[in-house]
């Protein structure tokens, strides 16, 4: 068992937090409440982290872009100065205690100022290999970061083969943000639609900036994002066996973030792909039902050697389908 933290004002700490991942995040907060305390406390830590970093970028003045970047360098400087036992204010001194008690490696940390970085400056993605990449840095390095607190049973091998699953999961997730936030995204000038799958449809990254509501009216619009949703469909499923690989009393929240997030999806093909007037939101009973669908949840038993490196993706056209350019399938 984890050694909770012993510094006077950690409770003071851990509930500076838990209110930073009860005001932002509605799946995750109520995923969370399937932890135990100390893995939800250092779950909480995480998010804290991970969000404020985001918020630096999202919320700052995008007109000074030297001013925005030496913020981003001053907080890549406080969790180094954490990980050397030099931590000052809330979020790092709880950073210090779970990167220290769950042996959290520093990589997926790093990575994550990285990635929020990117945003930092007019990014375009002309491929899904290239969107896939900026997923990995903003979301595949959080499901990292979760799986040293989540807890891997049977052992560092197999620890690799589950943060393999966690990252997909992470891609699937951000992906999912994406096709929520295609309005939002655009006010503040952004597109992170692939190029070259928005061209597949006859569109542009310049319909979607222009934010005009009759976009999401137009048929090549619901084309597009029925792909879209379809790939990240196909994360997810690549995804889930890993959550057998995780410890049994962190099971039920992995699977409720899994199938709360995919659940989305479900909100966005609700309202017509309409993600550019609106946010597609999962409603109070649905995640109420999310989350007492993730109590019962029992994974099955992993077949070990069927896992092999993590999750494999091969993109390609269902036939099964009349519309094949609709589907994106896991082969």
């Amino acid at each position: 068992m984890i050694a909770p933290a012993t510094r006077s004002n950690a409770p003071t700490d851990a509930a500076e937090c838990a209110r930073i991942t009860m005001a932002h995040a509605r799946t995750f907060s109520l995923a969370s409440k399937l932890l135990p305390l100390e893995k939800r406390r250092a779950a909480y830590a995480l998010y804290a982290f991970c969000r404020v970093a985001d918020d630096l970028v999202d919320q700052a003045d995008h007109g000074n872009l030297v001013a925005l970047r030496l913020q981003l360098d001053a907080y890549r400087e406080q969790l180094q100065a954490a990980l050397d036992g030099r931590p000052s204010g809330p979020i790092f001194r709880e950073m210090a205690w779970v990167t220290r008690a769950y042996e959290v490696s520093p990589a997926p940390l790093f990575e994550l100022l990285d990635g929020v970085g990117r945003d930092l400056e007019a990014h375009t993605y002309e491929t899904w290999p290239e969107l896939e990449q900026y997923c990995e840095g903003v979301a595949s390095s959080v499901g990292e970061m979760c799986t040293y607190v989540f807890g891997v049973p049977a052992g560092p091998a197999m620890r690799v083969k589950a943060i393999q699953y966690a990252r997909t999961l992470g891609t699937a997730m951000q992906l999912t943000n994406i096709l929520r936030d295609v309005g939002e995204d655009a006010g503040r000038g952004r597109c992170y639609l692939p190029a070259e799958d928005m061209a597949r449809f006859g569109l542009t990254a310049q319909d979607v900036l222009a934010r005009d509501p009759a976009l999401a009216r137009h048929a090549s619009w619901a084309k597009l994002m029925a792909f879209e949703v379809s790939r990240a469909r196909a994360l997810y499923a690549a995804a889930m066996p890993g959550i057998a690989l995780l410890d049994a009393d962190a099971q039920r929240c992995a699977a409720a973030c899994a199938t709360g997030y995919a659940g989305i999806l479900s909100a966005i093909e609700a309202q017509g792909y309409d993600t550019i007037s609106s946010r597609a939101r999962i409603g109070r009973l649905a995640r109420v039902g999310i989350l007492w669908n993730a109590w019962r949840y029992r994974a099955p038993t992993p077949d070990l050697s069927a896992l092999g490196h993590g999750p494999r993706i091969v993109w390609e056209p269902n036939t099964a389908s009349s519309n094949a350019d609709a589907l994106v399938r896991l082969a």
